[in-house]
C-alpha cells in the first residue's frame, strides 16, 4: 500500500465521519451484504477519480468487502476531506489527496492510480478516463471498463466516443433515473445551498437569487432557494428547459439583465463563462458569486482578477473583489464547486443510491465488460428499480403491483372503449 494525504493524526476523526455516512446508506449496506460472500471483484483492481468524502469512504469499503483492491484520488482540489482521506489511508487504501491541490498535485494523483494498473475505473468529471488514454495503450492493457458519475463527465465521454477515441466500455452511471433524478436535483439543490450559506451566512428570503441552467442539478438548486424565500430567476439557452422554467413559475430572462438585479448568483449549466467581464460590470455591490457544475470555468474567476483592484478574503470559501469603483463582488469556493469546497457535498441518504449504482455497474463490468465494445452504455432498467426498491424498503414505504389482468391491460391493443 502507498498513499500521500494531508496528516494521518485526522484518521480517527474520519473514521467518525465515515460510520456516521454508513448508517444513512443502507441501500449499498444491503449489497455489500448480498455480494460478500461470493466476492465478485476478487483479484480486481479498481481505480477511482472521485470527491474523497465521508460517502465515496463508505463505497470504498464495499468495494473491498466484496474482493476489490482500491486505488483513490479527489476529482476537484477543494473537495477532498483531509480527515477521511486519513481514515481510508489507515485502512490499507491506496489513497492520494488533500485539500487545496495544486493542478500539477491533482494530476499526480491521478497519475498514482493509473501506475496501480487498473481492471476498473470509477471517474467523476472523465478526467481519470481521458488521462488514461492519453498515456496510450500501455495504461489501457489491463483496463476491462469504466463508470462515470457526473453529467460533465458523460459529455466529455459521448464526444470520445463520437470521435473514435474511446477505447473501453464506460457505463453512465449518472444517467440512471436513481442517479440524476435524485442526487442532482435532490442533491445538488440542498448540497448548494448549504455550501452558500457556510461561506456567507446570507438570507436567503427575499434575495433575488439567479441561477444559470434549468437542468437537473440547476432545477434542484431553483427550487431549493425557492423554498427559502428567495426570489428566483433562471438564465437558459435551451428554448425547451426555459420554457418549463416559466411553466414552474420562475422568471426567466438573459444573463445581462438578470446581472443587473441579481443578489445571489450560481451557475449550474456544464459549459464555460456563463458569467464573465460584461455581467460583473453590471452587477449590484455585494453580489455573490458561485459555481455549482462541475469545473471551475462556468464563473471566469480571471475576468474577476483582471477587473479587480483590490481582493482579500472575508472568511473561509468567501473573496471580496474590489472594483475600480468600489463595488465588491463576492467569489465563493474560487469558482469551484460551492457544495463540495464550502460545505460537504451531497447528503449521505441522496449518495447511498448514486453508489448502489457504482457498486452494480462495476461488478456488471466485471463480469462482461470484456465482451462489451468501446463506448458509453446506460445502466439497465432493471438495476434502477432494483435501487429503487430496496431503498423504498429501506425507508418503510410500501407500493402496490400490477394484478395479471392490468398486465394484460398495458401491453395489449385490443381493449378501448
Amino acid at each position: 500500500m502507498t498513499f500521500k494525504v494531508k496528516d494521518l493524526g485526522l484518521a480517527d476523526a474520519g473514521k467518525l465521519k465515515i460510520e456516521w455516512a454508513t448508517t444513512r446508506m443502507p441501500v449499498l449496506g444491503r449489497l455489500r451484504e448480498r455480494y460478500a460472500k461470493e466476492k465478485p471483484l476478487k483479484d480486481i483492481r479498481v481505480s477511482g477519480c472521485l470527491h474523497i468524502t465521508k460517502e465515496t469512504a463508505v463505497l470504498v469499503q464495499a468495494l473491498s468487502a466484496v474482493g476489490a483492491e482500491t486505488a483513490w484520488s479527489g476529482c476537484n482540489p477543494l473537495s477532498t476531506q483531509d480527515d477521511v482521506a486519513a481514515a481510508l489511508a489507515k485502512e490499507g487504501v491506496n489513497v492520494y489527496g488533500w485539500r487545496e491541490l495544486s493542478v500539477e498535485d491533482y494530476y499526480w494523483c491521478i497519475d498514482q492510480t493509473i501506475e496501480f494498473k487498473p481492471h476498473l475505473t470509477l471517474d467523476d468529471g472523465a478526467d481519470l478516463t481521458l488521462r488514461l488514454h492519453e498515456k496510450g495503450a500501455t495504461s489501457l492493457k489491463d483496463v476491462i471498463g469504466g463508470t462515470e458519475e457526473t453529467t460533465t463527465g458523460v459529455h466529455r465521454l459521448r464526444a470520445m466516443h463520437e470521435s473514435g477515441a474511446l477505447r473501453c466500455p464506460i457505463i453512465a452511471v449518472n444517467d440512471a433515473e436513481t442517479k440524476w433524478d435524485f442526487d442532482n436535483v435532490w442533491g445538488t439543490g440542498q448540497s448548494s445551498i448549504d455550501g452558500i450559506l457556510r461561506a456567507t451566512n446570507i438570507l436567503i428570503a427575499g434575495k433575488i437569487f439567479v441561477v444559470a441552467g434549468f437542468g437537473h442539478c440547476g432545477r434542484g438548486v431553483a427550487m431549493r432557494a425557492t423554498g427559502l424565500g428567495a426570489h428566483t430567476v433562471i438564465c437558459e439557452v435551451d428554448p425547451l428547459k426555459a420554457l418549463k422554467a416559466v411553466m414552474e413559475g420562475f422568471r426567466v430572462m438573459p444573463m445581462k439583465e438578470a446581472a443587473k438585479i441579481g443578489d445571489i448568483f450560481i451557475t449550474a449549466t456544464g459549459c464555460k463563462n456563463v458569467i464573465t467581464k460584461e455581467h460583473m460590470e453590471l452587477m449590484k455591490d455585494g453580489a455573490v458569486l458561485s459555481n455549482t457544475g462541475h469545473f471551475n470555468v462556468e464563473v471566469s474567476v480571471e475576468d474577476l482578477e483582471r477587473i479587480a483592484v483590490k481582493k482579500r478574503e472575508i472568511r473561509p470559501n468567501n473573496v471580496e473583489y474590489t472594483l475600480r469603483d468600489g463595488r465588491r463582488l463576492f467569489l465563493l469556493a474560487e469558482g469551484r464547486l460551492v457544495n463540495l469546497a464550502a460545505a460537504e457535498g451531497h447528503p449521505s441518504e441522496i449518495m447511498d443510491m448514486s453508489f448502489a449504482n457504482q457498486f452494480l455497474s462495476l461488478i456488471y463490468l466485471a463480469e462482461h465488460g470484456r465482451a462489451m465494445k468501446p463506448g458509453v452504455y446506460n445502466v439497465s432498467k432493471e438495476q434502477d428499480q432494483e435501487v429503487a426498491i430496496i431503498k423504498l424498503e429501506t425507508i418503510g414505504t410500501k407500493i402496490d403491483t400490477l394484478t395479471p389482468e392490468q398486465e394484460k391491460y398495458l401491453t395489449s391493443f385490443k381493449e378501448g372503449t
